[in-house]
């Protein structure tokens, strides 16, 4: 049979399946009883931290992952409003405003990839934005968008996390090209 090292304390030993990572010394079985443990308890302790998540903590994970995933999606696009080149540092702009509409805080037409200066200094630099949002998307699917941002809207705690495994989705798929 195949001799192995011992992952704790590196000695070699012969190991009785395949599985065996470790020899069964006093001090390597209580190393991997508490590596076990730590894992557990590591697993426990994040599941206690998303059944304590409140509605709030779930809308500021999903607006983070969706930011995230619109800087990916645009990275390679010119700022939306002034047309400059995107620098190491850029944000996910939102045309309305992700505070007062919430109907289109996670919509995708909605947002664009935005300079600094034009999206915290110049307050989201809105008219050259929705000049060129228009040539983006179309007059139709602005006046779509238009519509549906004078919506108003609540999410449920279901809603946001399937927002987030969406994102998340799309997140991989656009960091594989």
């Amino acid at each position: 049979m195949k001799t192995r090292k011992c992952k704790y304390c590196k000695s070699v030993f012969i190991p009785i399946n395949s599985l065996q990572k470790n020899c069964f010394e006093p001090l390597c079985v209580s190393d991997w009883i508490n590596e076990v443990k730590e894992k557990n308890w590591k697993r426990k302790k994040a599941k206690m931290k998303m059944d304590l998540m409140t509605i709030q903590d779930y809308i500021k994970l999903a607006q983070q992952v969706f930011n995230k995933y619109i800087r990916l999606r645009d990275k390679l696009s010119p700022c939306i409003s002034c047309g400059n080149k995107l620098g190491a540092k850029y944000d996910c702009g939102h045309f309305y405003s992700a505070g007062g509409h919430w109907s289109v805080r996670f919509d995708e037409r909605n947002c664009s990839a935005q300079c600094v200066n034009c999206n915290q200094h110049k307050h989201g630099n809105l008219i050259a934005y929705r000049e060129n949002l228009l040539k983006k998307i179309g007059i139709e699917e602005f006046e779509n968008l238009s519509a549906e941002a004078m919506k108003t809207r609540k999410f449920t705690i279901e809603e946001l996390k399937e927002i987030i495994s969406i994102y998340k989705k799309k997140i991989k798929e656009v960091e594989l090209y």
